[in-house]
Parts: C-alpha cells; sequence; structure tokens
C-alpha cells in the first residue's frame, strides 16, 4: 500500500495495533476508554493520521497503560 509523501517525509509510526494486541483489547474498548470515535482512532492505528490532539495521546496512553514513545515511534525512511 503506498503512502502519502507526507507520510514518508515524518517517519513516524503508530504501534497503536501492536499495543492493543498486547494487552488483549479491541479497538471498539479503547474508543468507549477515551471518548474518541473507532474511525479516527482507526486512521491513527493504519498511519493516516495527520496530526493527534494532546488530550487524545494523553487519553489512549493512560487507557494503554503506556508512554509516548511506546505508541508514537520514529521509523525514518531509508
Amino acid at each position: 500500500m503506498a503512502r502519502d509523501d507526507d507520510d514518508e517525509l515524518t517517519g513516524i509510526h503508530c504501534r497503536l495495533d501492536e499495543l492493543l494486541a498486547s494487552r488483549g483489547m479491541t479497538l471498539t474498548r479503547l474508543s468507549e476508554i477515551v471518548g474518541v470515535s473507532i474511525v479516527n482512532l482507526s486512521v491513527l492505528k493504519n498511519d493516516r493520521a495527520k496530526a493527534i490532539r494532546f488530550s487524545t495521546l494523553q487519553a489512549v496512553c493512560a487507557a494503554l497503560d503506556c508512554e509516548v514513545g511506546e505508541l508514537l515511534v520514529h521509523r525514518p525512511a531509508p
């Protein structure tokens, strides 16, 4: 699947899918906990987000009991 030029330039990868799996949590449950729509969380999970509110970032990290650096990682393009 091809990505936008912006995504390739940022090199930011969201590990939401991995963190959900390791905690046995569904995207639906996370949506209920943090009060963010499944659609918006799906955009984040699939690395299509252009931005994330700090309040959303804090809520997701609290729900998953993780640090920001565990959720968002920098993977520079080759």
